[in-house]
């Protein structure tokens, strides 16, 4: 019997709700986010185990695909076993599993039958014909790409926490990222850990306990201090944060997280009907930057700028004393905050 029609429904699927991705014929994982793609295959294995603790599970790579391989794989089982297939490495498919792949799309359905299979395709656009016909029939598709917002990473760590039951203050799910930067899977870590060895809220001194020594919640230190004009002590924490093995760029990439933070929010008192999500911040962002706003006029703040600017030309490759240029830049957004 022919398959039924079907509208293209697979589409605006999140990995951030993994409990609304369904197991079905044929789902496909695309994005360059390695943690999303990861977890969605996990996830989707999980489902597969649920249907059948016994599935037989069969991963290969599209680059190294022969043809009617899948004819092979695929083929109807004897004793009726359900099975799961994994392919990775489709953005470097073989033009075999292309043609093999087209072929086997018409007779499925979009709901999970004896065979279900995940394809993973996490960068460029070779195989675009096959990805645009999973999308035309109406097959599952997951967008994983990566969280640019800080506002997005905050929404992914309270999410964790949020799964796991646990309460967790917006100032500590701040800290946590802060301290453990933009790396999905690090962020993932970090809250499974806090999850897993403490209990009771999660407070910003939970976190600091636990990754006070990281070198971007060090960083953060450092920046929190500078932009609140107090140059001694904003140095103080440089030179222990850099003869602790800290890297003079992600010292300077804090700065400049912070003061582009400062930036968008000063620029928002011009705009009366912007919105915190208008500029990717979070409302507890917006309040506090507010704060921080305190003393500094646009001309302090375009100056400190300019120094985060020149610095950070330094420390990746202009200056042959990149520790020099990162204590210069901290010393100059003191005093820009200062006014002096």
């Amino acid at each position: 019997m022919p398959p039924s029609r079907r509208k293209p429904t697979g589409s605006g699927l999140s990995p951030l709700n993994l409990d609304a991705i369904p197991l079905a014929s044929l789902v496909l994982v695309k994005g360059s986010e390695g943690y999303f793609v990861d977890a969605v295959t996990d996830h989707l294995l999980a489902l597969a185990r649920a249907r059948d603790p016994d599935v037989e599970v069969t991963r290969f790579d599209a680059a190294g695909y022969q043809p009617h391989q899948l004819d092979v794989i695929t083929s109807p089982s004897l004793f009726g076993e359900l099975r799961h297939i994994v392919v990775d490495g489709v953005d470097a498919t073989s033009d075999a599993f292309v043609t093999d792949a087209l072929a086997y799309l018409p007779t499925l359905d979009r709901e999970a039958g004896e065979v279900t299979m995940v394809l993973r395709h996490t960068k460029g656009v070779r195989g675009k014909k096959l990805l645009d016909a999973i999308a035309a029939a109406g097959l599952p598709v997951v967008q994983c790409d990566p969280l640019k917002r800080d506002s997005e990473k905050v929404d992914f760590v309270s999410g964790q926490f949020r799964a796991a039951g646990r309460r967790a203050s917006a100032d500590a799910v701040r800290a946590l990222v802060e301290a453990l930067g933009s790396d999905l899977r690090e962020l993932a870590s970090g809250a499974r850990q806090l999850i897993e060895d403490t209990s009771g809220p999660i407070t910003p001194d939970v976190v600091e306990r636990y990754y006070g020594g990281r070198v971007e919640a060090t960083g953060f230190r450092v920046a929190d201090t500078a932009i609140a004009g107090d140059g001694a002590a904003a140095v103080t924490l440089l030179r222990h944060a850099l003869a602790t093995g800290s890297d003079p760029v992600p010292l300077v990439a804090a700065l400049a997280i912070k003061l582009r933070t400062l930036a968008k929010v000063a620029a928002m008192r011009g705009r009366g009907g912007a919105t915190a999500g208008d500029l990717g911040l979070a409302p507890w962002q917006v309040d506090r930057a507010r704060r921080e706003l305190a003393g500094w006029t646009p001309e302090g703040l375009a100056s400190a700028i300019t120094a985060v600017a020149d610095a950070d030309a330094e420390v990746k490759g202009e200056s042959r004393e990149p520790q020099f240029a990162v204590e210069r830049a901290v010393l100059r957004v003191a005093a820009a905050r200062a006014g002096r």
